[in-house]
């Protein structure tokens, strides 16, 4: 990393170790699932939300690596970054790029002060990862989009301001991905029912939204009408490509270390293998981030990256439980990160997409399929 780049990592580990010095441990494990409404306004004051984004928009103008820097240290220190992060990684860049004059000038500066969430209105009940079957349309009316249909797995809808939803605005069409549109939907928009999904740690992160004749501006159309797959398209690859895909079992690495013998050959290799398929996969996801900073399209490579980071991730349990499982104390930090950990992974391989969608996607780019 450049020197500007360590500067700013000591900036942003001071920060953090004030900040989480108080905060409880059975909260960072969590990762950035974690949020706290709060920590979101105190980092956009200090600019460390949409830090590459123009400075008209409220950004900073900084190097994607510095961004990079800045999510390394919030995931690796537990920090709980959940409330702005959606708007943060995808959804302000999608309005600046496609509603530049309109929307991104209303609402981006709000998310750069973490004082604006967003959620993303895409899976349906009975399509799952199968976006190309969504059922929820939108009709367009003079007084604006009519919106009627369900959402589900909805994260943070219950906090959120704002969704950016994928819905159909054409006929029957024999190409699967045509006649979808993405609309900006106010949350507090009247006809929105927000339920909620507790999930096997019994936390609400997800929901299940309807929409029931919610009333849309036009000019809350997204880009162009029948655009809404290529958009999303696009979009997903910055949901997969991030730290984030890697770093969600970093909390157990971390006790796995404090809890390592030195002498122990064994830990030693296994915990080795961990780290270095860290190494890896962070340089696989700073790769993508250099495409996607030069406007590239990195659908193949972020897939890869988000179905090997699910893998390593989703071992670690199994791992840790090898090493250490006959002797943890209950209670301890290494046992609350190895319970909360071993139930939390089986959703690293659904969320963002599923595994066998992620390898149709690497096999069509490998022209195999």
């Amino acid at each position: 990393m450049p020197p500007e780049c360590e500067a700013l990592r000591a900036e942003v580990r001071a920060f953090l170790a004030d900040f989480m010095k108080t905060f409880p441990h059975e909260k960072r494990v969590r990762n950035w699932s974690g949020s706290d409404p709060e920590f979101s306004r105190l980092i956009g004051a200090r600019g460390w939300i949409g830090m590459t984004w123009p400075k008209r928009y409220g950004g900073q103008e900084r190097t994607a690596l510095e961004r990079y820097v800045v999510m390394e240290e919030m995931l690796s220190a537990g920090a709980p970054v959940s409330a702005h992060w959606i708007a943060e990684r995808q959804s302000a860049l999608l309005l600046m790029r496609l509603s530049p004059e309109l929307l991104a000038p209303r609402i981006v500066p709000g998310i750069a002060r973490g004082e604006i969430f967003f959620c993303i209105g895409m899976s349906e009940p009975d399509s799952g990862s199968d976006l190309a079957s969504i059922r929820s349309r939108a009709v367009r009316t003079d007084a604006g989009w009519v919106v009627n249909g369900r959402k589900v797995w909805t994260s943070r809808a219950h906090s959120s301001h704002y969704m950016i939803a994928l819905l159909r605005t054409g006929g029957p069409s024999e190409q699967r991905h045509a006649g979808m549109s993405q609309f900006l939907i106010d949350m507090k928009s009247p006809g929105i029912t927000i339920r909620p999904i507790i999930n096997q740690l019994g936390e609400h992160d997800f929901n299940e939204v309807t929409f029931d004749d919610v009333l849309v501006p036009h000019e809350h159309l997204i880009g162009a009408e029948g655009d809404g797959w290529k958009q999303v398209s696009g979009e997903l690859a910055f949901e997969r490509s991030g730290p984030e895909r890697y770093l969600s079992s970093s909390q157990l690495l971390f006790e796995m270390l404090d809890e390592a013998n030195p002498d122990d050959p064994r830990e030693a290799a296994a915990i080795g293998r961990i780290v270095a398929s860290y190494g890896a996969l962070r340089q696989m996801s700073l790769g993508v981030s250099g495409m996607l900073a030069r406007g590239e399209n990195p659908a193949q490579a972020a897939a890869l990256v988000k179905d090997q980071g699910a893998l390593v991730e989703q071992a670690m349990p199994d791992i840790a439980h090898d090493l250490f499982g006959g002797r943890t104390v209950p209670g301890s930090k290494l046992d609350w990160a190895l319970s909360y950990t071993t139930r939390a992974v089986p959703s690293f391989s659904l969320r963002g997409g599923t595994r066998e969608i992620l390898r149709g996607i690497i096999a069509k780019g490998l022209g195999l399929r």
